[in-house]
Parts: C-alpha cells; structure tokens; sequence
C-alpha cells in the first residue's frame, strides 16, 4: 500500500525524469563528448534523485547541478585515464555532420569542462545567469566570467 506522500514524491519523481532527461543527456553529451557515458551518468543523476526526493525542494536547479557535477568529474577522470594509457578518446558513430557543426564541436572540445558546461546552459537551454550559478553552484559573476572566457576560446579557433 502507497502511502500519499510517497506517490505524491514518486509523481514529482516521474515528472521530473520526463520534463528533463532529455535536455540533461544533451547537457551531459556536449560535457562528456559522447552519447553513451551521458545517457549513464544522467540515468546515475536520476538514480541518486530518487533516493533523496523527498528532501529536494528544487529538482530542476538540483538535477542540472548534479549532473554538470558528475559530468565535470567523470571528465576529469578520462583525463587521468587517458593520461596514464595514452589512448586516444573512442569516437561515437552517428550521421556525418556539416563543416560548421564539425567546427563548432572542434571549438567546445578544446574549453575546459566548466566553460563547455556554461557555454550549453546559456545557448542551448537558454537558461538566465542566475539559473545556470544554481546549476554550477557558482556566483553568477563566476558565470560571466567562464562565458566570456569559453567564447573568445571557441571565438580564436573558429576565426583561426
């Protein structure tokens, strides 16, 4: 037998996971650079939001900022991976893309993960400063900063 506050918490939970899983595996994709990694670490996001919804007051502003937390660290991982097996990152299958799309993602490849991350919130999901310092758990003068930052990056090696 459900109790009402847990099929109210499990209705907030499946609302949720419809209204943003997509948008996060997006976030996580241009994060991580591949679509299977995002898809797990989200599922993951989604996983820990579940045990802890009956004291998440905000999922929105919470699934955002734990998954750029959990994409910033597996991010940094393959990095010491990588590092250690001198391999090069495993390419993902998919239809060819334009030049401009190739470009594009040639430009977020080389900002570093806050600034990938900040760069996606803004222009892809449109969010505000003060949603996507919520989402990064910074100070929205620190978003300005990693925005700024993150398009003269791609801006150099787009002209160059």
């Amino acid at each position: 037998m459900t109790l009402p506050a847990e099929a109210q918490e499990d209705a907030t939970f499946r609302a949720a996971y419809a209204a943003h899983f997509a948008s996060l595996v997006q976030l996580a994709n241009i994060t991580t650079g591949g679509q299977p990694a995002a898809e797990d670490l989200v599922q993951d996001v989604f996983v820990d939001f579940y045990q802890r919804r009956a004291t998440v007051t905000d999922p929105t502003a919470w699934l955002r900022r734990a998954t750029v937390n959990r994409c910033t660290s597996w991010v940094r991982r393959r990095m010491v991976e990588r590092r250690h097996a001198r391999q090069e990152p495993a390419t993902g299958g998919g239809p060819p893309l334009s030049a401009d799309a190739v470009a594009v993602r040639a430009a977020l490849a080389r900002l570093r993960p806050r600034h990938r991350a900040a760069i996606f919130l803004r222009y892809y999901l449109d969010l505000s400063e003060a949603e996507i310092a919520a989402a990064m758990a910074c100070r929205p003068g620190t978003v300005k900063s990693l925005l700024h930052r993150g398009l003269n990056v791609m801006k150099e090696h787009l002209d160059g």
